[in-house]
């Protein structure tokens, strides 16, 4: 690795210059960040390009309030306070909230109605949608539904995550009842359609829990991966577009990311 061009000792007029010694803790903390075992201060001088006697200074103040902490003399590591930090943030996330944005603007770029599900069991429950205003048809994904796994589009996302065992332990619990015609109620095919689920990260649901209402969705997952919800483009049969699977993939993808989602 070259080295980086070393800051000039410092002045006894740098600290005044809060704006700076932030940017050098921002530094300090990204290269410590990027290294899995602590780091000497040397090699943390070196690439960040500050002078030793300032990285060692701003590291001895990050060290006090646990920013950083020092395994070894002069050798360091990032501290518990970013933990705790980190966990702060990640409790006062809400998923709605986060959701929101990327939902309408999907609305806008679909016209068509966006809903937030979520699963309660063996059911997924409506905790968000944007209305299209477009059309008298009545769509059952809104705020409160409630709606079986096997019939909607969420759903079958989260049957997928469960694995064959646990949908065929849901299979015979529910007897998988019908709500339309269109209602996949037996277990093969169920498994053909879970499977398509399974290859193209996207689930459809085609008047299966309302004759006339046709649904798109895609998996919504948290910083640690797990599936929390599922974004759903829900229209009448007559306007449904499945070349909207994409778009919609990806706005439930952007909101994953705001969850801090990495995907791998």
């Amino acid at each position: 690795m070259s080295a980086r061009k070393i800051d000039d000792a410092p002045a006894p007029a740098e600290a005044k210059n809060p704006i700076q010694v932030i940017e050098r803790m921002m530094k300090l903390l990204d290269t410590l960040a990027e290294h899995a075992d602590p780091v000497p201060l040397k090699l943390l001088a070196l690439e960040t390009g500050l002078h030793p006697s300032t990285a060692h200074r701003i590291l001895g103040a990050m060290t006090q309030s646990g920013f950083v902490d020092r395994s070894d003399p002069g050798v360091y590591r990032l501290g518990i306070r970013l933990l705790e930090l980190g966990s702060l943030v990640k409790s006062r996330i809400s998923l709605r909230e986060t959701a929101m944005p990327a939902m309408l603007k999907l609305h806008a770029a679909t016209g068509e109605s966006v809903n937030l599900g979520i699963r309660a069991g063996d059911e997924i429950v409506y905790v968000e949608r944007t209305s299209s205003g477009r059309s008298s048809v009545r769509v059952v994904h809104i705020v409160g539904a409630r709606a079986p796994l096997h019939t909607t589009a969420t759903g079958k996302l989260f049957l997928v995550e469960d694995g064959i065992d646990k949908v065929r332990d849901y299979a015979r619990r529910t007897g998988l009842p019908p709500s339309t015609p269109e209602s996949l109620t037996t277990m093969p095919a169920l498994e053909k359609e879970l499977d398509k689920v399974r290859r193209h990260a996207v689930a459809f649901d085609l008047d299966e829990v309302e004759a006339g209402v046709r649904c798109i969705a895609a998996g919504i997952r948290d910083d640690s991966g797990e599936l929390i919800a599922g974004l759903s483009l829900s229209t009448p049969s007559e306007r449904f577009n499945p070349d909207w699977a994409p778009l919609v993939r990806e706005t439930a993808n952007e909101i994953s990311r705001s969850l801090g989602y990495i995907a791998k």
